[in-house]
C-alpha cells in the first residue's frame, strides 16, 4: 500500500462529496455519542452508545464484524475484527485514547485492506472534542485517501 496518505478532493471531486453524504449519518451518530457522554469513557461505553444510535437511525450494521485472511489458497486461522461494519462497505472503529496516531490509523488502513473494504471511520471519542477521521482505500491503485 502506498502510505503517502493524499486528500481523495485533489484527484475525485465527485467521489469525496458522494462518500461524505454516505458517512454522513454515521458521523451524526458518533457526534451525539460524544455529545452527550462526553469524553474520557471506556471505550466499549461509546460502543454501546453507538450502537443503540445506528439501531436509531435504521442504519444496517454489523457489531465486531469478523474477517479472515486469506494467504497461498489457505485462510488463516486468526479471525479479526473491527467494531463495526456499517452498511455492508464501511468500517468503523472506535477509540477512547488521548488522540489519534500512527498505530491507530495503520490498525484502521490494515482492516480495510485485509477486509477488501473501500470506506473507514475512525472515530476517537476521549478527547474534549472527538476526533473523527475518514478514509478511502483505492484497490486498484492501494492508495489510501483521507477525505
Amino acid at each position: 500500500m502506498n502510505h503517502k496518505l493524499e486528500l481523495l478532493r485533489d484527484h475525485n471531486k465527485e467521489l469525496a462529496l458522494s462518500l461524505k453524504a454516505l458517512c454522513y449519518t454515521i458521523n451524526g451518530c458518533c457526534q451525539q455519542v460524544h455529545k452527550e457522554l462526553g469524553p474520557w469513557l471506556n471505550e466499549y461505553v461509546y460502543q454501546d452508545a453507538l450502537e443503540v444510535l445506528l439501531k436509531e437511525q435504521n442504519i444496517t450494521y454489523k457489531r465486531e464484524y469478523y474477517f479472515s485472511i486469506p494467504f497461498h489458497g489457505q485462510i488463516l486461522s486468526h479471525k479479526h475484527y473491527v467494531d463495526f461494519l456499517c452498511n455492508d462497505n464501511i468500517l468503523v472503529e472506535c477509540k477512547a485514547i488521548e488522540c489519534i496516531g500512527a498505530e491507530q490509523r495503520q490498525q484502521l488502513w490494515n482492516y480495510m485492506r485485509l477486509s477488501k473494504t473501500n470506506i473507514g471511520i475512525l472515530c476517537n471519542f476521549a478527547p474534549v472534542y472527538d476526533q473523527c477521521e475518514h478514509y478511502y482505500l483505492d484497490t486498484n491503485t492501494n492508495q489510501m485517501y483521507t477525505f
